[in-house]
């Protein structure tokens, strides 16, 4: 490693330092121009709070960016800033006059076609899942179908407070600290440039909050983390097998890294389809609303289901020398478990809070 770590740690002292400045005024324009996050989309909140906490989170960076990128790093993810850029106005539009679902699914298909086709951001291979090459259409159809998915699963994990910024840093910084150790330091900049941001949001999204992320910033980060996955799969299928660094099941380490906004997505739309129900349609099934239901604060829940991200952080640290045969089947196991021992305990609170059994305890 050729670059100074301690240099690293400035620029995210400065993207941390920038959007910290800018979060009081931003919150203090929102309230004195009344742009609030409506209480009844946000069902977990039942007052007015500013959203479009994503603007100073893209300041600190932009900010960072600017003074730590060569301009050859600029031109080489021109398409990926093109691309970040059009996801941010998109998310800002619909943070202060709402899109309509096509249209913001549009919104969001035209930067990831972009950094896909033209920067060249793609899954070639599925490696040992599909180690076939694909063929250039397939991998665009495929990559381009992973970021929506990915980016939506983010936002879709917004929903009390702190949690979205908690699982954003855990996922930041294990990409960022990845990333440099395998010297990558531009894209290790980017994590870091992030992660120092998220933690500015942190301070004021922690409950309780004072600003909401809003779609201007779920869909920028989950933009982000989608490049720095498909960046993550890639570069870890060409190292040597021997490196410290190496993990042999590419596609499952990166399940494991993101396997919060991942599971949470797949169980709902699981839920939703067992009740003939329309899986885009919102309720309150998400992993944060059962924890709610235990009666934890939003700040409990936060940090049980940043625990679970890196438990399984660490369960792919583990068997990194283990095929996806192996892993897949024991992600899947455990979250099955983690999900039935959800049930259990709401079933016992339930059964613990039923009148015959307050009646016999008021005997």
């Amino acid at each position: 490693m050729n670059h100074d770590l301690s240099l690293l740690a400035v620029y995210t002292l400065i993207s941390f330092t920038i959007s910290s400045l800018f979060f009081p005024v931003l919150i203090k324009l929102l309230h004195k121009w009344e742009i609030f996050d409506d209480p009844v989309q946000h069902k977990i909140h039942t007052d007015f709070k500013p959203s479009m906490g994503g603007i100073c989170i893209m300041l600190g960076v932009v900010f960072t960016l600017l003074i730590s990128f060569p301009f050859a790093e600029w031109v080489k993810l021109r398409y990926f800033f093109v691309g970040l850029a059009v996801i941010f106005i998109t998310g800002l539009r619909d943070d202060i006059l709402t899109l309509d679902p096509l249209r913001k699914l549009v919104g969001q298909v035209l930067p990831i076609f972009i950094a896909v086709v033209f920067g060249k951001i793609m899954l070639t291979s599925l490696y040992e899942i599909y180690p076939a090459t694909f063929p250039i259409w397939l991998s665009w159809i495929v990559t381009i179908f992973s970021i929506i998915i990915l980016t939506n699963a983010y936002n879709l994990i917004d929903g009390i407070d702190g949690l979205a910024g908690t699982i954003s840093l855990v996922i930041l910084l294990f990409f960022g600290v990845w990333f440099y150790m395998g010297n990558h330091y531009y894209i290790s900049i980017l994590a870091f440039s992030f992660a120092g941001s998220v933690i500015a949001f942190l301070i004021f999204n922690w409950q309780p909050s004072k600003i909401f992320m809003g779609d201007t910033g779920t869909l920028a980060i989950g933009f982000v983390l989608s490049f720095l996955t498909i960046s993550f799969i890639n570069l870890n299928h060409s190292l040597p097998q021997e490196s410290v660094l190496h993990f042999t099941a590419s596609v499952s380490t990166a399940v494991c890294i993101l396997i919060v906004p991942i599971f949470d997505t797949l169980r709902v739309i699981i839920l939703r389809l067992r009740k003939l129900q329309s899986p885009f349609r919102a309720d309150r099934n998400h992993l944060h609303h059962q924890f709610l239901k235990l009666g934890y604060s939003h700040s409990g829940a936060t940090i049980i289901i940043a625990g679970i991200n890196l438990f399984f952080i660490f369960l792919a640290w583990i068997l990194r020398n283990q095929p996806d045969k192996v892993i897949l089947p024991v992600i899947i196991v455990l979250c099955l478990a983690i999900n039935q021992i959800i049930k259990i305990a709401q079933r016992k609170l339930k059964n613990h809070a039923s009148p015959d059994n307050l009646a016999s305890r008021g005997n």
